[in-house]
């Protein structure tokens, strides 16, 4: 048997109900788990950057993956950008990535319609970065920008003429979700026939002092309105292994994903059939998978990654 798949069965063994912390692992075994994966799927803040500034020797970890070869690709729930503009953030902060590097969600649905040959209109909950993707598969939208509740909402409710080409909704992260956005998005849900997509269901982003509310508090709040649940875009659900294997031939066996977010990026390696790691610059840490692994619930225990360790930098001395 290859020493990798005896390596990595071990630990599959040996820790299935927690994690293994990569500095427990001796330097022969950490090389033969990178020799375990061709293909690298990473989130993007709080794994390689925060906001605007790269996390340390994020980049150059990056950048080793590439040149020894590994497949890599940046897998954010992000909506607000297209891949082009991640492409040059990400390219200003030292990595060495194009446009096939990038799948994000705002992608995703784009694809997904562009697969259905969806040939009418998308009322759109979101920013540009959602209707420039579309707009690149030739797909009309309406909706993104302010809409407030202007006068009474009787006024509101009377005055909303649905336009009758919209054949599907998209809702992702948008700074100006109103009630009357709302309202819009649930009424041309009414209609079984219209699609309902959400991006992701990242609940919240939690910073020291303040709460910052996520994409899935705009998907549930339309979803509760319009009775319906919608087809998720981004991680933890499995359209993007789908997209990955179809256009990019990936191995799911032989992929690792790395993340910072148990309940996305973890749980979609769960999903899909990758490894995983989690780095401990975002959402979760070791304590919080201590904690899953002392939960009886089955669903909670799949959100304990592989491995883990305090930052991607952490990696590149074994690289």
């Amino acid at each position: 048997m290859n020493i990798s798949r005896i390596v990595i069965r071990h630990l599959s063994t040996m820790y299935k109900d927690s994690a293994t912390n990569l500095a427990s692992l001796k330097p022969i075994e950490i090389k033969t788990w990178l020799d375990s994966f061709d293909t690298v799927l990473t989130d993007c803040d709080g794994v390689i950057w925060v906001e605007n500034e790269p996390l340390p020797l994020a980049t150059a970890v990056i950048n080793k993956f590439i040149e020894n070869g590994k497949k890599l690709f940046f897998v954010t729930n992000n909506s607000t950008k297209t891949r082009s503009e991640f492409v040059a953030k990400a390219v200003e902060l030292g990595f060495n990535v194009d446009v096939d590097n990038i799948i994000s969600t705002a992608y995703l649905a784009a694809q997904y319609l562009k697969a259905k040959n969806f040939n009418k209109k998308v009322y759109v909950i979101g920013t540009t970065g959602i209707t420039k993707e579309l707009e690149a598969v030739g797909i009309r939208h309406i909706g993104i920008g302010a809409d407030n509740l202007q006068g009474t909402l009787t006024e509101a409710v009377r005055n909303f003429n649905p336009d009758p080409d919209v054949g599907a909704v998209i809702v992702g992260f948008d700074e100006h979700f109103s009630f009357v956005k709302m309202m819009k998005a649930a009424s041309y849900l009414n209609d079984p026939e219209v699609i309902f997509i959400g991006t992701n269901t990242d609940e919240r982003f939690p910073r020291p002092d303040r709460v910052i509310p996520g994409t899935g508090s705009i998907v549930n709040a339309v979803t509760t309105c319009a009775e319906r649940t919608p087809t998720v875009m981004g991680k933890p659900n499995k359209y993007i292994c789908d997209i990955l294997e179809q256009q990019y031939m990936i191995n799911p066996e032989r992929t690792l994903m790395i993340g910072d977010r148990c309940n996305t990026d973890v749980l979609l390696g769960k999903n899909c059939g990758f490894q995983t790691l989690l780095v401990e610059t975002g959402i979760h840490n070791a304590i919080d998978v201590e904690k899953f692994s002392r939960s009886d619930d089955s669903e909670i225990k799949r959100m304990i990654p592989d491995i883990y360790c305090s930052k991607l930098g952490d990696l590149l001395d074994h690289l």
